[in-house]
């Protein structure tokens, strides 16, 4: 056979060839889409995509107390700078730095010889004074009982004049007394308040007075105060809730410094009577129990305020949770054909795994909280047994391998 009769046969073989794989496509292409199952999201030219594997849960009433967070710090209810009110040097002190004092407590006890000496000399004069008086008293008497033919009115007047100089003589030197005798009496140096003294600034020898600055500082420490800003708008619903009797519910915690927290709860004590015009703040006061002096004037502590009774609220599991286009949240609502709906929602912040939803989900509903990545909306799924990790249950402790 010559080579052009060879050369034609090879084409037409190849091209026999091709046809036949054609027609097997066609046929098997056929008979895999008469097989698959229909509906379902379709892939690439058509392609239909098996049901998802994933687990739901029940949309719950749960109790939903995440508490509110503030800066906030401490400051002392009373705090007194203890001046001395007369002078001299310093013979005693009568407390420890550092201690805490009671309201009346002597602390200072200044060198009072020069302030009895004026105190005894004020009591003579007195004494004096009241002697005068009695004697003019008597000599007016006196000139009252006389006959009128036998003294002048001027005598008369000069009588009743002298009698009534000796009684404002008396009046002047008890003043005069009760001065020297506060002067002695603030030889000695008390606590106004109760609370605790810091570093004392004089010693004994030392020449103090009124005019040469404080001796000490005393801050009261229990119960303390401890103030944090509320905007505009809350402070507008904390009035309505007191209004109503409901800020009694709302419970007070601190957290110390170090993390831990305080245990004593507070109590309202009060709100300051104008807004800042620079933040739209308005300070509110607690007031805290400090019997350990876990909390210091000035240090800043955080606030957390919840309620005693929390409310409950329609709650699903974080991994519930997807974000949607354009910044939103959303969940995957199982329905009765066994599709998924993706459906906005209006969640809570997560607080212990679950989160709290506003708007968009009743309960009882099903939500999907596995498989949600492989998910799109109306897609076929299929239902499995949650896995007890600790994705979806905050409480999963691993089992211990022997």
């Amino acid at each position: 056979m010559s080579e052009e009769k060879k050369g034609i046969g090879a084409a037409i073989g190849s091209a026999v060839g091709m046809i036949v794989l054609a027609c097997a496509c066609a046929v098997g292409g056929w008979i895999a889409c008469d097989m698959w199952p229909k509906g379902g999201p379709k892939g690439p030219a058509g392609f239909v995509m098996p049901p998802a594997t994933v687990a739901v849960r029940p949309v719950e009433l749960r109790p939903y107390n995440l508490p509110e967070r503030f800066v906030a710090h401490a400051e002392a209810v009373q705090e007194v700078e203890l001046l001395p009110q007369v002078d001299g040097y310093i013979k005693e002190i009568k407390f420890k730095e550092g201690d805490t004092v009671r309201e009346g407590q002597l602390l200072y006890v200044l060198d009072d010889e020069r302030y009895q000496a004026v105190v005894n000399q004020r009591k003579a004069d007195l004494e004096a004074a009241e002697a005068e008086a009695r004697r003019a008293a008597r000599y007016w008497e006196r000139m009252q009982k006389a006959d009128s033919r036998g003294i002048t009115q001027l005598e008369r007047d000069n009588a009743e004049a002298g009698a009534e100089k000796s009684k404002a003589a008396v009046m002047q030197a008890k003043a005069n007394l009760v001065v020297a005798e506060y002067d002695l009496k603030k030889a000695k140096v008390v606590a106004p308040i109760a609370g605790q003294i810091g570093k004392t600034t004089a010693h004994v020898g030392d020449y103090v007075a009124p005019s040469k600055g404080a001796l000490a500082r005393i801050v009261q420490i229990d119960p303390i105060r401890v103030t944090f800003p509320l905007t505009d708008r809350a402070y507008v619903n904390w009035r309505e809730d007191q209004k109503a009797g409901k800020t009694q519910d709302r419970r007070m915690r601190l957290l110390l410094p170090d993390g831990s927290e305080y245990d004593q709860t507070g109590a309202w004590d009060f709100d300051d009577n104008q807004m800042s015009l620079e933040t739209a703040t308005i300070i509110m006061r607690l007031s805290f129990p400090n019997p350990d002096r876990l909390l210091v004037p000035n240090s800043y502590v955080t606030l957390l305020m919840d309620y005693h009774k929390a409310p409950e609220l329609p709650c699903v599991p974080q991994q519930a949770i997807i974000d949607l286009p354009g910044g939103k949240q959303g969940v995957y609502v199982l329905k009765e054909d066994m599709t998924v709906e993706q459906r906005p929602v209006s969640p809570r912040e997560t607080h212990e795994g679950w989160v709290a939803i506003d708007a968009g989900l009743k309960v009882g509903e099903k939500v999907v909280i596995s498989g949600v990545n492989k998910l799109v909306n109306g897609a076929k799924v299929v239902l499995v047994k949650e896995t007890s990790n600790d994705d979806i249950d905050p409480n999963y402790k691993p089992p211990v391998k022997e």
